[in-house]
């Protein structure tokens, strides 16, 4: 199964399809192997910027993300991982050392999907808006996302997937709108993550499948829909007037025998007699 922080990264991929910025994944910040979860980087070249989650609405040219999943931990050593991948990216992605991009090109986020309780005993948090925080570490703000606190609304949909809350994974399947159609399998590793984490999903992958193609049907061609049918399910349900529209009667007759024309056409002569 797709690790949870692929499946995450490859979410926010998706979310940032044809936009302003673009992300990249489990960056290796040094020859001994540490991998930054996300990376959303601002484009050069023109794009729309999507609505915004709650949490990222502050976000710069560059924008690192540490991420904890349900049963991982968000602590003050998280933190001080991520200002050292902040200064590892900040050297490797700067003209040199002498020359450093500016500080203000960068923000950092810790996203988790629970309430980080063991940092809140540690450092000040302050509460931006619902399930948003932040805290001055050291000479760095880093905006904390709690996903299993952000409202329930259209835009945090995106987050609602990763709360580990079943009601707000079903919210999101149903509200979630994948810019990559390819990209929508990743809900299916999703479900198989909570199903062996023991979180019950009322809403099934089979469920999301079905809405999902609903939703995208018009997108296809005549053929595609039909494409797989047998002739039987094509014609079922179709009154027999509407089955031979369009053909022209010597391909009609062309599959009769003659024994088939000439008794219709006795019956033919006959109601013919009768109503005369």
């Amino acid at each position: 199964m797709m690790e949870l922080h692929r499946l995450f990264g490859l979410t926010l991929t998706n979310y940032f399809t044809d936009s302003a910025y673009r992300v990249e994944l489990e960056k290796d910040l040094s020859l001994k192997k540490q991998l930054l979860d996300v990376v959303i980087i601002e484009q050069q070249t023109s794009g729309q910027v999507p609505e915004l989650p709650d949490g990222l609405e502050n976000l710069a040219r560059y924008n690192l993300l540490t991420y904890k999943s349900l049963h991982q931990t968000l602590d003050s050593w998280v933190l001080d991982e991520l200002v050292g991948h902040y200064v590892n990216y900040r050297k490797q992605n700067s003209p040199s050392l002498e020359k450093l991009l500016p500080v203000e090109d960068f923000r950092l986020y810790a996203v988790s999907t629970r309430q980080p309780e063991k940092l809140a005993t540690e450092i000040s948090l302050v509460l931006l808006k619902k399930g948003v925080y932040e805290t001055l570490w050291g000479t760095h703000r880093i905006r904390v996302v709690v996903l299993s606190q952000v409202p329930e609304i259209e835009r945090n949909a995106i987050w609602q997937m990763f709360s580990g809350i079943a009601e707000k994974v079903q919210y999101d399947a149903a509200h979630y709108h994948w810019r990559q159609s390819n990209h929508s399998t990743v809900i299916n590793d999703l479900y198989q993550y909570y199903q062996v984490e023991g979180i019950a999903m009322p809403y099934t992958w089979d469920d999301y499948y079905k809405d999902f193609t609903k939703r995208h049907l018009d997108r296809l061609t005549t053929e595609e829909r039909l494409k797989g049918l047998p002739v039987e399910e094509r014609l079922k349900g179709l009154p027999v007037e509407e089955r031979l529209k369009g053909l022209p009667p010597k391909a009609l007759l062309q599959r009769l025998s003659a024994e088939e024309i000439e008794a219709y056409l006795k019956k033919l002569r006959k109601r013919k007699r009768k109503r005369n």
